[in-house]
């Protein structure tokens, strides 16, 4: 089943002004759900650094195949994705719900456009459920309770933080979330994040452009070292936190270039 979680119309709360991550993502992906203003701050990023197209595809992949990995290996049939962005081929719970029928994903953004395209797009197998949450990464208290009339916090819950702890520019605070978070979810749950990283000059000098002259949530790239201490405590699952690319990739793409993009995927221990 599909729960919607609506309030007003999505439509009515578009702030068009000012660019958003998730519709600049949509566009460098060669999305259309984007309007100029995100289309403009997404090619002068791009004009900066050609390369993050192929950042915004090859994370794309590692998020499938992470998910490919918790339900289709591991058995995890609960998903918290925040962050979610707008739909794309492969979601979440299409990967999940291949795997396990009976899955339940809870999609969480801030923007209602992305609302409203998961409210239209975001469809459930009969045996399983998807919702979506309108809310905000640095609110979790709201996204968990939120969430809690979807997933079952007894049973083990994958969350999922894929490129969003970069808008929380203060390490200290990404980290709070993240164990917020964590703390709420049983033992064999697992935490999977990926993010932006600053190995890359050409790549954090476009960052930079992007937060001076678009007017968004700034984008904060962070070492390979901090990503890993969202992992704290956790299990890590091998190999551990590396450039999205070299994640588990599917046979024949082992050779494919590195981006300026690590992440990794931990378990709960207990």
């Amino acid at each position: 089943m599909t729960e919607p979680a609506d309030r007003t119309d999505p439509a009515d709360r578009i702030d068009t002004s000012v660019p958003h991550s998730a519709r600049v993502w949509n566009f460098l992906l060669g999305g259309t759900d984007n309007y100029p203003v995100d289309r403009q701050a997404g090619e002068r990023v791009f004009a900066a650094f050609p390369g993050m197209v192929a950042m915004a595809q090859q994370s794309r992949q590692m998020l499938r195949r992470v998910v490919r990995y918790l339900a289709g290996e591991v058995g995890i049939a609960q998903f918290l994705d925040i962050g979610t962005g707008l739909p794309t081929m492969d979601n979440t719970h299409e990967v999940a719900q291949r795997a396990l029928p009976a899955a339940r994903i809870v999609y969480v953004d801030n923007d209602p456009l992305v609302l409203d395209h998961a409210k239209a797009l975001l469809t459930s197998t009969p045996e399983g459920a998807t919702a979506y949450i309108e809310a905000d990464v640095r609110d979790p208290g709201t996204v968990l309770a939120e969430a809690s009339r979807t997933l079952d916090y007894d049973r083990p819950v994958a969350l999922m933080l894929m490129g969003i702890l970069g808008l929380v520019p203060d390490f200290d605070q990404a980290r709070t979330i993240v164990a917020t978070l964590m703390d709420a979810l049983p033992s064999g749950s697992f935490l999977a994040v990926y993010d932006g990283t600053d190995q890359d000059p050409d790549y954090t000098a476009a960052i930079r452009a992007y937060n001076a002259g678009s007017g968004a949530i700034p984008y904060t790239p962070r070492t390979p070292e901090q990503i890993a201490r969202f992992f704290d405590g956790l299990e890590l699952v091998e190999p551990g936190v590396v450039p999205v690319t070299r994640w588990r990739p599917v046979p024949g793409q082992e050779d494919v270039p590195e981006v300026s993009c690590s992440g990794g995927v931990a378990r709960k221990p207990g």
